[in-house]
């Protein structure tokens, strides 16, 4: 009778332990689940969002391919400039070896994609690195986007403040050749603020992490010197 009852004991105490492990797995499979679910719905999610993000802006007449610089030039031999209106050192290359890119330019040479990125907002009280960035798209829109980065540069505010107020903006796109009406205009509804966006975007997913950067044929000059940059691009051009 005794033997009958501890054997009896057993068996429920095994039933036990099979119906303790079942809802374990069980409540395993359903948190497995739930956490794919979550995972799936993000990877959605962060698809939509990048589309949207890729697909949001419209860049300015000018603009390459991927719309992520404006071009100058069709020479054999490619150029990208990064820059940043705010940046001292991007003015005094500018002022430097500026002469030396229109040249090579214009001798046919090269193929300039100047890629106005908005990194020192935060140096500005205005976010005037944006500002700036997205005049030059209504400036490029125009047809004068060298000019006007020029000009720019000429009269870049010192970092800390508030930078240049959109009327002065206009006044130096007016003296840059460009329409008055149709820059303040296409200035006013931020036209091309979200192309500066994906200039900057795409400029930091490169690793662009400073400016002035150049490249020649995808290889970042260290010497930004008339010399350097001349050698850079007959050293490509071979």
């Amino acid at each position: 009778m005794s033997s009958r009852k501890g054997r009896k004991d057993t068996a429920r105490m095994v039933r036990e332990q099979l119906a303790r492990e079942q809802r374990r797995k069980r409540t395993l499979w359903i948190s497995v689940g739930a956490v794919a679910v979550l995972v799936i719905a993000g990877l959605i999610g962060w698809s939509v969002y990048s589309s949207q993000q890729s697909d949001d802006f419209t860049p300015p007449t000018g603009s390459n391919e991927a719309g992520t610089g404006v071009v100058a030039g069709s020479g054999p031999v490619t150029v990208d400039i990064y820059e940043d209106f705010l940046c001292p050192a991007c003015k005094q290359f500018k002022q430097t070896s500026g002469p030396t890119i229109d040249q090579l330019i214009s001798e046919g040479k090269v193929r300039v994609v100047y890629h106005p990125v908005a990194y020192l907002n935060r140096f500005s009280t205005t976010q005037y690195s944006t500002r700036s960035s997205a005049a030059s798209g209504c400036a490029a829109e125009g047809g004068r986007y060298r000019e006007y980065a020029k000009a720019l540069f000429e009269q870049q505010p010192p970092e800390g403040g508030a930078g240049l107020n959109d009327e002065k903006l206009v006044d130096i796109a007016a003296g840059a050749g460009l329409d008055r009406d149709g820059f303040a205009s296409c200035l006013r509804e931020g036209t091309f603020k979200p192309w500066t966006e994906h200039v900057t975007e795409e400029a930091s997913k490169a690793n662009i992490s400073g400016t002035p950067t150049v490249l020649v044929d995808g290889k970042e000059v260290a010497d930004r010197s008339p010399e350097g940059i001349k050698a850079a691009v007959e050293t490509a051009g071979r």
